[in-house]
């Protein structure tokens, strides 16, 4: 007889259903104020100093007889993005601006304001993952449930994880009280590398901290390869969070969403006694 049964399992702790919510606000608007940042001169080097004839990305317009073109370059590789980047805004009322005003905060163009902003949620986002991380040592909780173990690292279970993920399969039952070790190593990778990086090279565009710590710049190649090492992390964010929600939608919508609100997550299981 079968005797699987659904029940809801405690998954996330309070800490981290609180600061995985104040992750997505402060990520949120720290993506839209950069946007507005980076609209103020948007184009990318690499070194010391901007080579302005030779930047590396550039979102601008140009004027193609009687009409703007936005446009987006990367490299040598050039994309008309008129309407999205360079050349964008309400219906019959376009103007040259790096990125629309609703992916921007504020809406409208102010350096200042939108660096105010940043740096705001900047430090909301640092304090955040501060709080996070010494509890999650003194709890167990990243000793636990985030570093991989023996298991997790065999060749033959990190190739099972990845078929069976390619193919939207995903653990069931008891298997999914636990994280699997491409969660493990994707969060630990965002954690422990990205982040970092994006906090760093945020901070060797503070002039205050350049004069605290002018080798910080050094160590990044100069000021402008630091500067877009941060649009790099910044966007390897945006891949990450995609990437995430695309997983919680197909892995189950609710059940993810009830999770981080509520702690509790629902697993089919026929193992005798198992508690909720």
């Amino acid at each position: 007889m079968n005797r699987s049964r659904k029940i809801l399992v405690y998954r996330h702790a309070a800490i981290t259903r609180l600061t995985h919510w104040i992750n997505v606000l402060a990520l949120t608007l720290l993506l839209m104020s950069g946007l507005n940042i980076f609209g103020a001169h948007p184009a990318l080097y690499w070194g010391q100093k901007a080579t302005f004839a030779h930047p590396w990305v550039l979102i601008a317009a140009e004027q193609h007889g009687q009409h703007t073109v936005g446009f987006t370059q990367i490299g040598s590789m050039k994309f008309n993005t008129t309407g999205v980047l360079g050349y964008s805004g309400k219906v019959g009322e376009f103007e040259q601006v790096a990125f629309p005003s609703w992916a921007t905060v504020p809406s409208y163009r102010d350096l200042a304001d939108s660096r105010h902003w940043h740096f705001f949620f900047a430090w909301l986002f640092v304090i955040n993952g501060l709080v996070y991380w010494l509890v999650g040592l003194a709890s167990g909780h990243i000793r636990n449930d985030l570093l991989p173990n023996g298991h997790d690292i065999a060749p033959k279970n990190i190739w099972h994880e990845i078929a069976i993920h390619a193919r939207l399969k995903f653990p069931k039952g008891e298997e999914a009280r636990r994280y699997n070790v491409l969660q493990k190593t994707t969060y630990l990778g965002v954690v422990l590398v990205v982040l970092p990086l994006m906090v760093l090279t945020g901070l060797c565009m503070s002039p205050g901290f350049n004069a605290a710590t002018p080798w910080l710049v050094d160590v990044f190649g100069g000021r402008q390869s630091a500067r877009t090492i941060h649009f790099i992390t910044a966007f390897a964010i945006v891949g990450f969070v995609l990437l995430h929600l695309f997983m919680v939608v197909a892995s189950g919508t609710w059940n993810n969403i009830r999770s981080m609100i509520t702690g509790r997550y629902a697993i089919v299981t026929d193992k005798p006694g198992a508690s909720t």
